[in-house]
C-alpha cells in the first residue's frame, strides 16, 4: 500500500537511509526542510519506496511545484520499479492537489503510455577514472579554453564565501534573472550553512594570482556517489578569460580516481549543456510531471500562481 503522510508522521531516519543510496541530495530530509518546510510524502510499505510532496496553497487551492535548488526529486526505491508502480505513486498524489509542476529524477522509467510526461536533460561524467583519461576526452574547443586559463595568469582559491558568489552573480546573470530575490538567496545560503555542516558543500572561487579580485565561484554539493554543482557567478572578465573552464576542471581533477558522478545539473539551455559537455559529460533525461484538474477559470488562477510563485 501507498501512504501519504503528513510531515509529523514521516520518519526520517528510514527516509535518509533509503535516499543515501541514490545519491540525490536534494531528498535528504534535512535539505527538502530547508528548500521547502513541512514537505510532506507518498510511503510505499515500510519505506521500501518514498515520494517527496512539495505542496502550497493559494488562492484556496493546493497544488505541487518544484522548490527552488531542487533539480530532480520523484520516486526513490530500494529495488527497481516498474514502470507500473512508479505510475501507481503518481495515482497517488492526493486528490487535494488540483494542479500540479514537478520534476522527477533519472531513475524513474515511467509508462510510455502515460500523458502529461515531459523531460529535461541533465549532463553527468563518470570520475571513476584517473585525470588524464577524463581529460583526453575533453572536446577540443574546451581544452583550448582551458590553456588560454591557465596563461592568463589565474589560480583556483577556497578563501571566498559563498555570499561573494552570490553577489557576483546578482551584479551579473543575477540582473537578468527576474524569478529570484533576496528570499531564493537566504535560502541558498541557509542551505550551504547546513550542508556544511553536513560535509556536504564546498565553494570555489577562481581570481587573478595578483589580486583578490573574484572572477567566477560556485557552489558544490556533495554526497558519497554524487558532487552537484549547484550555483556559479562569473564576471563579464571572468568570462573573458576562462574562469568558469578552469574553476570546473579543477572540481573534476579534485575528484578524479573516486567512484562518484559529477553532475553538471543540466542543462535545458543549448548553450549551457555544450559548455558541459565539453569536458566529456553524456546526456541523462529525467522525467517532468504535470496536471491540472482545476476548473475552467482556473487559468486565471494559474497565471496568478505564477506571478507569486
Amino acid at each position: 500500500m501507498i501512504h501519504y503522510l503528513k510531515h509529523t508522521e514521516i520518519d526520517f531516519r528510514k527516509w535518509d537511509d533509503l535516499i543515501a543510496q541514490h545519491g540525490l541530495v536534494y531528498a535528504q530530509s534535512w535539505y527538502l526542510d530547508i528548500v521547502h518546510p513541512n514537505w510532506e510524502a507518498l510511503i510505499l510499505g515500510d519505506y521500501e519506496a518514498v515520494m517527496p510532496l512539495t505542496g502550497g496553497k493559494k488562492f484556496g487551492v493546493h497544488y505541487l511545484f518544484q522548490p527552488f535548488f531542487v533539480q530532480q526529486l520523484g520516486i526513490f526505491s530500494r529495488q527497481p520499479l516498474s514502470p507500473e508502480m512508479q505510475s501507481r505513486f503518481l495515482q497517488s498524489i492526493p486528490q487535494k492537489f488540483r494542479f500540479c509542476e514537478i520534476r522527477l529524477n533519472e531513475s524513474n522509467a515511467l509508462d510510455g503510455n502515460m500523458q502529461d510526461i515531459g523531460y529535461h536533460r541533465n549532463i553527468v561524467l563518470d570520475l571513476n577514472r584517473d585525470y588524464d583519461t577524463i581529460r583526453a576526452n575533453y572536446h577540443n574547443n574546451t581544452r583550448r579554453n582551458l590553456v588560454k586559463a591557465l596563461g592568463n595568469h589565474l589560480e583556483i582559491s577556497y578563501g571566498y564565501k559563498l555570499c561573494d558568489v552570490i553577489a557576483l552573480f546578482r551584479a551579473n546573470r543575477g540582473a537578468r534573472v527576474g524569478v529570484w530575490g533576496d528570499a531564493e538567496y537566504a535560502t541558498l545560503e541557509r542551505l550551504y550553512k547546513v550542508a556544511v555542516r553536513h560535509d556536504a558543500a564546498f565553494v570555489v572561487g577562481v581570481r587573478p594570482t595578483t589580486t583578490h579580485e573574484l572572477l567566477c565561484g560556485g557552489l558544490y554539493l556533495m554526497t558519497d556517489s554524487r558532487v552537484i554543482f549547484l550555483f556559479s557567478g562569473c564576471s563579464e572578465r571572468g568570462r573573458q578569460l576562462n574562469a568558469m573552464t578552469l574553476m570546473m576542471d579543477e572540481a573534476i581533477k579534485d575528484f578524479s580516481g573516486k567512484p562518484v558522478t559529477f553532475d553538471f545539473e543540466g542543462s535545458d539551455d543549448d548553450n549551457l549543456a555544450r559548455f558541459y559537455l565539453g569536458f566529456g559529460g553524456e546526456e541523462r533525461c529525467y522525467p517532468a510531471y504535470s496536471f491540472n484538474t482545476l476548473p475552467p477559470f482556473g487559468n486565471v488562477l494559474l497565471k496568478a500562481w505564477k506571478k507569486w510563485r
